[in-house]
């Protein structure tokens, strides 16, 4: 009888599942039902081990083995992943595609046209103005300010590119270090659309701007814009345009734009070339654009911040900065909105009667109220034990204040 139930337990011994069927069977849970474990790398022999001139491979090398290894094993797993979510993609532009047209039985438009509609981007006008970027300062830059502009002036390109209404934009002085560093580094100026680039100082490219700012057939620019209102084509009177559009044209100024400028440019006018000082110096040169100028005979003006903002900091602000503004003042023809939209914000530049600014405002007056009553009140609290008339000068000060309230007559019978 023992020995027949010492029989059974080495069978039920023999029947219970070993370490491994266990893990498999893990496996086999985990990879959905499937009768192949998946691979792991601590089971699975890896290659060879060592380098090929025999020393045995770095812990890194073993690592970047073992990783190998499981992308492999795990590759069929990927792509069966990567089939299921092709076909969810297809199934979900299938779904959008068939909305798309019940929409358009509805409004009786096609998907393409509220498309066109929504992207919709006016093109770009080219008006009679040029900025020119004097950039004659090579040699008073260190490296890291030539760098400094050489990404002003590719800024300077991308928001003019970018504008509604644009400018013709020109680089006089384009020589030295900075255009070693576009020739070197910035190769794909070369294919800048809009852009002239000159050896000749900023007075020599000022006199050729006069020249193709009156180019016909609409390429030296046409009046949009800030500049609509001076539009003599639209002229009812033929006999006249030639003589205004020749007015205007003699009209245009050359202006050398700088914060040590004694006038506020209140405007920019058609057929007119500003120049930017093109110079990074961290204030080491002040006033080297407004001498040069000057000393050109060149006429300088400085833009009005402060007739429209409220700055915390220097108004010197940087070429790319200068070039953005005017930009704007095409489109809105408005210097306080250019301003606001343009002056970085860590210049603490706030628009004038603003309401941001009446709130700081008010904030501070509030203060000094507070401050005021807390004076009177302290006044008040501590009187002066010393002297004996302390009681009397209280007393009157209160007749004072209830005769302003109008709580005691003004006179008071003798």
């Amino acid at each position: 009888m023992s020995q027949s139930k010492n029989d059974d337990s080495e069978q039920d011994l023999d029947q219970r599942p070993t370490k491994l069927q266990k893990v498999q069977d893990n496996q086999f849970d985990r990879n959905g039902g499937t009768s192949e474990p998946a691979t792991s790398t601590t089971a699975q022999a890896l290659p060879d081990t060592k380098n090929e001139d025999g020393t045995p491979m770095s812990k890194s090398q073993l690592k970047k083995l073992r990783k190998k290894a499981e992308w492999e094993a795990k590759r069929p797993q990927w792509k069966a992943l990567q089939k299921e979510k092709r076909i969810a993609r297809r199934e979900r532009k299938k779904v959008a595609k068939q909305q798309e047209q019940h929409d358009d039985a509805d409004d009786g438009s096609t998907s393409a046209q509220r498309k066109s509609r929504s992207n919709f981007k006016p093109k770009a006008v080219q008006l009679p103005i040029t900025f020119i970027l004097d950039c004659d300062f090579d040699a008073l830059m260190n490296e890291r300010e030539r760098i400094s502009l050489a990404s002003q002036l590719t800024r300077c390109y991308s928001d003019n590119g970018k504008s509604r209404f644009r400018a013709h934009l020109a680089i006089a002085s384009f020589g030295g270090h900075l255009r070693e560093r576009f020739e070197t580094v910035l190769t794909h100026y070369k294919a800048w659309k809009g852009v002239r680039t000159f050896d000749e100082d900023f007075v020599a490219v000022a006199n050729q701007a006069t020249d193709w700012m009156r180019e016909g057939n609409g390429e030296g620019g046409v009046l949009r814009g800030a500049f609509a209102d001076l539009d003599v084509e639209r002229s009812a009177y033929v006999e006249t345009r030639g003589k205004n559009l020749q007015a205007l044209q003699d009209a245009g100024e050359i202006v050398y734009l700088s914060s040590e400028a004694d006038e506020d440019l209140t405007e920019l006018k058609p057929y007119s070339t500003y120049i930017i000082g093109g110079l990074v110096d961290k204030n080491r040169e002040k006033g080297i654009c407004h001498r040069r100028a000057t000393e050109r005979g060149m006429r300088t003006a400085r833009l009005p911040i402060g007739e429209f903002m409220e700055m915390t900091s220097r108004k010197v602000l940087a070429t790319n900065h200068v070039n953005e503004i005017m930009l704007k003042w095409l489109e809105c023809r408005d210097w306080g909105v250019a301003f606001d939209l343009v002056i970085p914000k860590r210049k603490g530049g706030k628009l004038k009667g603003s309401e941001e600014n009446r709130d700081d405002e008010n904030g501070d007056q509030d203060e000094d109220d507070n401050d005021d009553e807390d004076d009177q009140d302290q006044d008040q609290e501590e009187p002066d034990d010393d002297r004996e008339d302390g009681g009397v000068e209280l007393k009157a000060k209160e007749e004072t204040d209830d005769r302003i309230d109008g709580k005691v007559p003004t006179a008071l019978p003798s």
